[in-house]
């Protein structure tokens, strides 16, 4: 049974023993809310749904992401790591002072459109709509809050949109590996037809190490990839041609396995190579406007379907595990289909 009492702060705690369940209580302003409160928990008791509510009205989104971050964050690869941490600061901004069990899918919902509002893409909403579900559900599932249900599942995600189509024109390719191969370091050039001869990606192509690669059967095996599964990656003989120069680099240093390698940072170690800010200074003297690195891979992937190969033959090469994110890497022109329009009549 329940019992309502004042306290001698002039609050009213309704205090409520049930056999099989634990002892709860909770402070309000004036005693009906005492009374309601307490018929609706009892209420829940009989019925087998109680849920105690105490731990998620007390612990803020704020506290829940610093645990996310030291307890979920940390076993996700070091991009993911990075990217996750700025999203969480952006949660923090306009829901980090409520309590878990405060936060509805309304609430939810107005943060949806207000993030939208100020320009933010869909796929950046989504990322973070993701953070947030994720989160509840560690809430729900392994920490043991008390909460009810998770509030990103009741609400509609911002669509993922077509995607991007943009890909090389006539001319482009030349202009962009002139561009390349006139820096300095030739590691550019490398990377650039790396990522159009095989689709591989940016991150895949840095952390390339010479064991990865096997000139003589034409292969790379991947073992770290962005959707977690390995795979081996074919070689034309153009990819070939780049890989036997990179590999044979005369200035590849002592201390790295990597065969694209930067200069050591300041605490002595050496990483990857880095191509933001000549990749762009390319882009720029080969008078090219829209394109990102990604869409190389984009090319490349629309480029195997041109040469007849399988849906299936094509997803082995880039890793996509579902046809729906393959379909939406591959462009096909129109106007390299004429062709084969013309044989067909």
């Amino acid at each position: 049974m329940a019992t309502v009492t004042k306290t001698p702060e002039g609050t009213w705690r309704a205090l409520i023993r049930k056999k099989g369940w634990p002892s709860t209580s909770k402070n309000f302003r004036t005693k009906r809310d005492a009374q309601d409160w307490a018929r609706r928990i009892e209420d829940e008791m009989v019925r087998g749904i109680y849920i105690q509510r105490s731990a998620s009205e007390q612990t803020t989104l704020n506290d829940a992401l610093d645990r996310y971050l030291k307890e979920v964050t940390p076993f996700k690869k070091a991009s993911t790591q990075s990217a996750e941490k700025k999203r969480a600061e952006q949660l923090r901004i306009p829901l980090g002072s409520y309590s878990l069990a405060a936060i509805t899918p309304v609430i939810v919902a107005d943060y949806r459109d207000f993030r939208l509002d100020e320009g933010k893409s869909a796929g950046t909403v989504r990322l973070e709509l993701a953070l947030l579900g994720h989160l509840f559900t560690m809430a729900i599932k392994e920490w043991g809050l008390g909460l009810v249900m998770n509030p990103v599942a009741l609400i509609r995600r911002p669509s993922p949109g077509q995607g991007r189509n943009r890909r090389l024109s006539d001319g482009e390719e030349a202009r962009l590996l002139a561009e390349c191969d006139a820096h300095s370091n030739p590691m550019l050039g490398w990377v650039v037809r790396i990522a159009l001869y095989t689709g591989m990606r940016r991150g895949e192509i840095a952390t390339l190490t010479r064991d990865q690669v096997d000139l003589s059967r034409r292969i790379i095996r991947l073992t770290d990839t962005k959707n977690g599964s390995a795979r081996t990656v074919p070689l034309s003989k153009n990819a070939i041609k780049v890989f036997e120069q990179a590999v044979n680099n005369p200035i590849s240093p002592d201390d790295t396995d990597l065969i694209f390698f930067g200069e050591p940072g300041k605490d002595g170690i050496r990483r990857a190579y880095t191509l933001n800010k000549v990749w762009e200074t390319a882009l720029k003297r080969a008078k090219i406007t829209g394109l990102r690195f990604h869409d190389l891979r984009h090319e490349a992937v629309s480029r195997l379907v041109e040469k007849g190969l399988s849906d299936q033959e094509v997803s082995a090469v880039s890793g996509h595990k579902s046809m729906q994110m393959l379909k939406r890497y591959t462009h096909l022109r129109a106007e390299d289909l004429v062709n084969k329009l013309d044989a067909v009549d």
